[in-house]
């Protein structure tokens, strides 16, 4: 045999040696993807347990843990394997929404903002994973609080057989420069060098597993995330 032909005769070799450690390299990614959307969803109510405690605000911690539980249930099926179950249950939508901007309120106020919810949906009601819904609703306020601007407004309104959640902030320039150079500013800033996604990511996952949608627009005047999720079938039903 020729030394071109050798060579050439190594090629399939070569190829399905490549083809594997490409496909490893593939799946470590997707792996490392999950884990770390894992990690971030328990560091969010972790951290909305730590800001609670500091201002003695106890009734804000309940739902908190039984999102970090529901986190770390999460992180354990990633990394031991398994899956988690999570039940679907027709719940009224205003709660969901008044939980997760009393999580909030105290994050928004170290760096001088406000949260303001404008309920407008009536008694809608929604089918849903109440935990994943919640963890969507928490990566929307956050990213408004880190990356927008001070006045945050959350508002709900029905959208023909949807309820349409926005959550819509003022921008960062219109954030007092008194604000800007405050240790929150400091680290929402820093914050928004480093991201990496992974918020944004579990949002559009929960639209997605909800048959809903999710859209994301920026202006000069700030950036408005909407999060529509369909009305339960028998309110919807009974609507049209």
């Amino acid at each position: 045999m020729t030394e071109l032909a050798e060579i050439v005769a190594g090629w399939p070799l070569a190829a399905s040696i490549a083809a594997a450690a490409t496909a490893r390299g593939l799946r470590a990614g997707r792996r490392r993807t999950a884990l770390n959307e894992a990690l971030h969803e328990l560091r969010r109510p972790l951290h909305s347990i730590a800001l609670a405690t500091r201002a003695g605000a106890a009734p804000r911690i309940e739902s908190s843990v039984q999102l970090a539980a529901a986190a770390l249930e999460r992180l354990d099926c990633e990394i031991n394997g398994g899956t988690q179950e999570r039940a679907m249950e027709v719940v009224p939508a205003r709660p969901l929404l008044e939980s997760a901007v009393r999580r909030w309120k105290a994050r928004a106020s170290i760096g001088g903002g406000s949260l303001i919810l404008r309920w407008h949906a009536g008694a809608a009601l929604v089918e849903v994973d109440g935990f994943g819904l919640a963890q969507a609703l928490d990566n929307l306020i956050v990213n408004a609080i880190e990356h927008g601007g001070p006045s945050i407004a959350i508002e709900a309104r029905l959208w023909g057989e949807r309820v349409r959640v926005s959550v819509t902030d003022s921008g960062w320039a219109s954030r007092p420069a008194t604000h800007r150079g405050t240790p929150a500013g400091v680290v929402a800033r820093l914050a928004g060098r480093r991201r990496h996604g992974h918020g944004l990511t579990v949002v559009r996952q929960v639209a997605a597993a909800h048959g809903g949608r999710f859209a994301l627009r920026r202006t000069e005047c700030g950036t408005r995330a909407v999060l529509e999720l369909p009305l339960a079938k028998d309110l919807a039903g009974s609507a049209a």
